[in-house]
């Protein structure tokens, strides 16, 4: 029978996948300047990944007009995606 902690920390670790690609597409989808981004999917998307990325834009401000603050928000949920393998490991 699974552990309850690790049925958790599985499924947290393939939410946290499912996000990253999330943001992957969110992110990728920026440099066509033709999505409507109040239409679907596209609107879905950018409700589900804003808020995270807003979080770090407040920390980084634009450089040179390039918002770089994505990089933080996967380097953040890379970071955190390592920590829950390891704790799964040693479970």
């Amino acid at each position: 029978m699974t552990d309850p902690s690790t049925l958790f920390l599985s499924f947290f670790s393939s939410f946290l996948q499912t996000y990253l690609t999330l943001l992957l597409v969110r992110v990728s989808l920026t440099w066509f300047p033709n999505v409507n981004w109040y239409s679907q999917p596209f609107y879905s998307l950018s409700r589900l990944t804003d808020p995270y990325l807003k979080i770090f834009r407040g920390i980084v401000p634009p450089l040179l007009g390039i918002d770089i603050s994505p990089i933080l928000g996967f380097i953040f949920l890379q970071c955190v995606m390592q920590i829950v393998s390891n704790i799964q490991l040693n479970i």
